[in-house]
């Protein structure tokens, strides 16, 4: 009797799809090739949420004769607004038709949805669609040990110190100039090493319109939805942002750029994100908005954003392509896209998820204060049909790494992971820019840079064919980041 049930429950959960079947072929055809078996499957169950991807996306080559970032920005905003608003009518009526809910994006050409499997059948006929791919929800990698120090032991961490910060610093170039941002489970801005650096505060009042926006909807926690003011319910992104520029002015130097301002987007609800928020805040950063979401303006985007989060395909992310398009149009508009590697490791090929995988962002492994690889760290090349790439393309310390936290406003402690190391390397950028301002926008300079001045590491892993000795590696990239002679080779620099 109990095995008759579970048939018959079984039954009538495909019965949304079965009844597509009867009542048009051709919808259940195009269903079956163009949605995700995650989607297809989750659809059976009733309305799911996807992204609608449209076939014609912005085409922003146009972007690398320009030499300016305010006019990369422009270009390219320009360009991708155009061509949604151009393609995604018929998408947009469907879904208001079927009163769905959903979400218009022009970072790349898609239109999240929760739909039923009528709808989402209907826009797969429309020969505007590309696919609908899955858009699960993605817990946060949790850092590979989180039972390190919180006590400092000198005013200037022992990380900054290891790739000669302090020396930067001492040249005059602290950051100024720069905006970093930074996409995580949010922040605690008024941490006392945070709270001067903060692009929204001018040392008496603070404003968040162009400097803050939360990219959850729904639910929240403690931090609620559409947040208007930084908060953050994790403690993982205040942490981050710490390395980049962290500095309370008594003792507490934590961050490789303190004199840089940063700007800040939730891409997590508790520690869960999904593409839809990654993606929402990438385009807010490409032309940061009000509060209330409008009036957007490119020329506050900021010169690089750090991305201490991934996207697995063992948390439902199956399409490695979901975010590439997001990510090249940020480098597009001229924005350095720092990703951390993920801890996968010590195997090799386990670099496997968004965004490191991609051309467009650099990939950081993590490093101990012996310059030795963690062993969490992940390793090249990358996978997931990303070619077997190159990966990563540098490494910073990302072991027993103290930072800020979001429990209290003095509040320090350690921890471990590749999300530790990636902000260092944020953080570096913003020294270099502060050298070179005219190098904004200059993406491919500036990695060229940060590869080329790394404190050469070798391995015998061989991951790739790696042989002992190569450089660069599947496991360290081009090295170790050295921020001295980064931004000694930066002042070398021609004119852009």
């Amino acid at each position: 009797m109990r095995r008759i049930l579970v048939v018959f429950l079984s039954c009538l959960s495909l019965l949304p799809l079965l009844s597509l079947a009867a009542d048009g072929g051709d919808l259940a055809r195009h269903l079956a090739l163009k949605a995700d078996p995650a989607v297809l499957r989750a659809l059976e169950e009733g309305p799911a949420e996807f992204l609608c991807v449209l076939s014609e996306q912005a085409d922003l080559t146009g972007a690398a004769a320009l030499t300016a970032k305010e006019a990369k920005g422009d270009y390219v905003v320009a360009a991708l607004k155009e061509t949604a608003g151009r393609t995604q009518r018929a998408v947009l009526e469907e879904l208001h038709r079927s009163g769905a809910e959903h979400r218009a994006f022009w970072v790349a050409n898609m239109v999240w949805a929760r739909a039923d499997a009528t709808t989402a059948s209907k826009l797969a006929l429309l020969p505007e669609v590309s696919r609908l791919a899955a858009n699960p929800a993605v817990p946060l990698q949790k850092p590979a040990d989180a039972a390190t120090r919180a006590e400092a032991l000198s005013s200037i961490e022992w990380n900054v110190a290891q790739v000669r910060a302090p020396d930067v610093w001492a040249l005059g170039y602290r950051g100024q100039g720069a905006v970093v941002a930074g996409q995580d489970t949010g922040y605690r801005w008024k941490h006392k090493a945070l709270k001067g650096q903060y692009r929204g505060w001018d040392g008496r009042k603070a404003s968040h319109d162009y400097n803050w926006h939360d990219a959850v909807h729904s639910h929240g926690g403690r931090c609620g939805h559409d947040a208007p003011a930084p908060c953050d319910d994790h403690s993982h992104g205040t942490h981050t942002m710490g390395t980049m520029v962290g500095d309370d002015g008594k003792g507490n130097q934590i961050g490789l750029a303190p004199a840089a301002r940063w700007i800040g987007c939730r891409n997590m609800d508790r520690g869960v994100g999904s593409p839809a928020t990654y993606s929402e805040c990438f385009q807010w950063f490409l032309a940061p908005t009000d509060v209330s979401g409008q009036n957007p303006d490119p020329a506050k985007a900021p010169h690089v954003i750090n991305n201490s989060w991934g996207c697995p395909p063992s948390e439902g992310c199956t399409d490695p392509e979901v975010l590439r398009l997001v990510v090249e149009a940020a480098r597009a508009a001229g924005i350095v896209v720092v990703a951390s590697a993920g801890n996968s490791g010590p195997f090799c090929g386990s670099v496997t998820d968004p965004p490191p995988i991609y051309s467009a962002s650099l990939a950081v492994a993590a490093t101990d204060d012996l310059d030795e690889v963690a062993g969490f760290s992940s390793r090249g090349p990358a996978g997931a049909g990303a070619g077997g790439r190159m990966k990563p393309e540098v490494s910073a310390p990302g072991v027993g790494i103290r930072s800020c936290t979001n429990t209290g406003n003095k509040s320090y402690a350690g921890m471990s992971g590749t999300s530790m190391a990636g902000p260092h390397v944020a953080g570096l950028v913003a020294l270099i820019l502060s050298a070179r301002p005219d190098l904004a926008g200059q993406v491919d300079r500036i990695e060229d840079i940060l590869m080329r001045t790394c404190v050469p590491r070798t391995t015998l892993e061989g991951c790739g064919g790696d042989a002992p000795g190569a450089v660069p590696n599947h496991t360290y990239g081009w090295g170790r980041i050295d921020a001295l002679a980064a931004v000694q080779a930066a002042l070398a620099e021609p004119p852009p």
